[in-house]
């Protein structure tokens, strides 16, 4: 398995209910050039690696993180995916996805390897800012998925617009 799948888990093995906090779990599967599923960016808090080949990482509640899943077959590329989401309570509604128990809120839900490097390339961009994509605001990566969905070129974002959030978060729980 890829060592960079995740970044620094915090621990090494995952609790259904950690003293009574309520984690997302993520099942990533690494074999080379047939299943590949990775963290592109989050901050787990707990890891646990079930063989060579498979680790479950957890989230805590209120944490976005990004996860690609790519496949392939003997004739090519079957499944190229990006989902950015946002992990939630045991009390809030979500959606449900592979390999994510119990699921999230999707804020960015992105198909087909062309249109996945762009969503990629945006992370880039973002991180290029030297901001963090975890603390960007969810509203942008709802941006994103539209413009992209839509066939068009997400607005980049900024300093500024990253400066707003962060004051509006602080404000507005």
């Amino acid at each position: 398995m890829n060592d960079n799948d995740t970044r620094s888990p915090k621990a090494d093995r995952p609790s259904p209910d950690r003293a009574g906090e309520h984690l997302t779990h993520v099942e990533l599967t690494w074999v080379e050039g047939r299943i590949e599923h990775w963290i592109r960016f989050g901050d787990p808090v707990e890891s646990l690696r079930l063989d060579r080949r498979r680790r479950i990482v957890s989230f805590a509640a209120g944490t976005v993180f990004a996860f690609v899943r790519w496949a392939s077959n003997d004739f090519g590329t079957i499944l190229s995916r990006i989902d950015i989401l946002r992990t939630v309570t045991a009390s809030e509604d979500h959606q449900t996805l592979p390999f994510v128990r119990p699921g999230g809120e999707i804020l960015l839900r992105i198909t087909t390897w062309p249109k996945v490097e762009r969503v990629l390339g945006v992370i880039d961009a973002v991180e290029a800012l030297g901001i963090d994509a975890v603390e960007v605001t969810p509203d942008y990566w709802r941006h994103v998925h539209n413009r992209i969905v839509a066939g068009e070129e997400p607005r980049i974002y900024t300093r500024e617009q990253h400066a707003a959030w962060l004051k509006r978060r602080r404000i507005v729980p």
